[in-house]
């Protein structure tokens, strides 16, 4: 059996902004301790890329050009606007206000939306 992934963690010098920015742009409901819980798909899809060293974390959202602009508006930056992979998925990447990379998936029926 391979190993799981158990937990995640996202990091910056202000926590509270951090809270208040997953969610009001996401909805996860984070304690005053910064401890919360999500959802996931499962199986959790993963890549190993050849690439400089990075990890991130997807996000998956209805729609990703606008949740783009809402994350630029909510003091956020975009690395990369809403793009296709035909055939496999519809991507975006961003950066929290802390600088940490982050992707958005765009999503259909609790499933991505394959272009």
């Amino acid at each position: 059996m391979s190993a799981p992934i158990v937990f995640f963690d996202i990091a910056g010098p202000d926590s509270a902004a951090l809270r208040g920015f997953y969610s009001t742009l996401f909805g996860w409901e984070i304690g005053d301790d910064g401890r919360f819980a999500t959802v996931s798909v499962s199986p959790l899809e993963a890549t190993i890329r050849q690439d400089p060293a990075e990890k991130r974390l997807y996000i998956g959202v209805p729609d990703v050009a606008a949740k783009l602009a809402e994350i630029e508006t909510a003091g956020g930056t975009v690395d990369v606007p809403r793009f296709e992979v035909p055939g496999l998925v519809i991507l975006g990447l961003f950066r929290d206000p802390a600088g940490n990379p982050l992707g958005l998936v765009e999503m259909d029926n609790g499933r991505p939306k394959i272009p």
